[in-house]
């Protein structure tokens, strides 16, 4: 295992805020220095892995998630190199995760039905929400809007808003509407928030769908989409704008849509592929590129199955 690089302090990240918030009035998710061409494209992760999640901040460093134990891998962007700053468990499990402006992740549990909250300068656990059963669940994704974290749950009609303070319980939104339940699928996967702002944007990896939610009664109305039949297989989704990343994890593929003011209309603008894809799951945005960790799920997944994270240009 490398060593890992100085942590960015608390007092920097909050120093932040009227950046991250600049960011949000603009349409953007973060506001970065664009990499430099002599960044490292690919970066390595420890053999057995097993990565799903990935979250980049202000600042150069990608944190990714584990699907074997939960532990949280940090890797500095300017060098590719990193190590484990969260250890995990044994049964522990992470899967999406975001990086908020206070330092903290916020880190989806998979089929433990958990949502955690862990310091990403120290990488000690801060909190445990148990958002559903251990069972029959599984909690994928999250993204941030307001006062709280929404996650999704990819067996169950339902997003679970969990507080971005000290106060406040768990807010547990049904989705009605256009959202019709597979059954014994992956229904809720990626999660953004909409240009404007004021609600959320789900990729239905099955059968392949993008939907308009809002967060007042969950309605969920179905983005029509031009140029694409559907987003099969949609994992990860990124927003720069009113640009939409959908990644597409066994396609190997990337789809660009553009995004009409009001989020009810997605227009296919390009696919970006690379041969390094081995089904990638989430993305993250720094600069002028997109950071993916490839989850290679038709690959053996061992203790000795190599892993790495790679970078596309946008």
């Amino acid at each position: 295992m490398t060593r890992n690089h100085p942590m960015p302090s608390r007092r920097s990240v909050l120093g932040g805020a009227f950046v991250a918030a600049l960011a949000t009035a603009t349409g953007a998710e973060a506001v970065s220095a664009a990499p430099a061409a002599a960044w490292p494209t690919e970066f390595p992760l420890p053999d057995g892995f097993l990565p799903e999640g990935i979250a980049i901040g202000r600042r150069p460093y990608a944190y990714m998630g584990s699907r074997a134990n939960g532990a949280i891998h940090r890797t500095d962007l300017r060098t590719g190199t990193g190590g484990i700053i969260h250890e995990g468990a044994a049964g522990s499990a992470a899967i999406g995760l975001k990086l908020d402006r206070d330092g903290l992740l916020y880190v989806a549990g998979g089929g433990g039905g958990t949502a955690r909250t862990i310091d990403a300068r120290t990488g000690s656990l801060v909190a445990t929400h148990q958002l559903s059963a251990p069972t029959g669940h599984f909690i994928n994704d999250v993204a941030f809007l307001g006062d709280r974290a929404w996650f999704t749950d990819s067996r169950d009609a339902v997003l679970h808003g969990v507080p971005r303070g000290r106060g406040g319980g768990v807010r547990r939104l049904p989705l009605t509407g256009d959202w019709v339940q597979t059954p014994d699928a992956n229904n809720a996967n990626g999660i953004v928030t909409t240009p404007d702002g004021r609600g959320l944007i789900l990729v239905k990896s099955t059968p392949g769908e993008l939907h308009h939610v809002n967060l007042t009664t969950g309605h969920a109305t179905r983005i029509a989409l031009s140029g694409a039949d559907t987003v099969v297989n949609g994992d990860g989704l990124v927003r720069i704008g009113r640009t939409l990343y959908v990644v597409q994890n066994r396609l190997n593929l990337i789809s660009v849509f553009d995004l009409d003011a009001g989020a009810r209309t997605a227009r296919l603008r390009r696919t970006i592929t690379d041969p390094r894809f081995d089904v990638p799951t989430t993305a993250a945005h720094f600069g002028d590129r997109l950071y993916l960790v490839n989850a290679r799920f038709t690959s053996p997944q061992t203790p000795e199955t190599t892993f790495n994270g790679v970078a596309v240009s946008l």
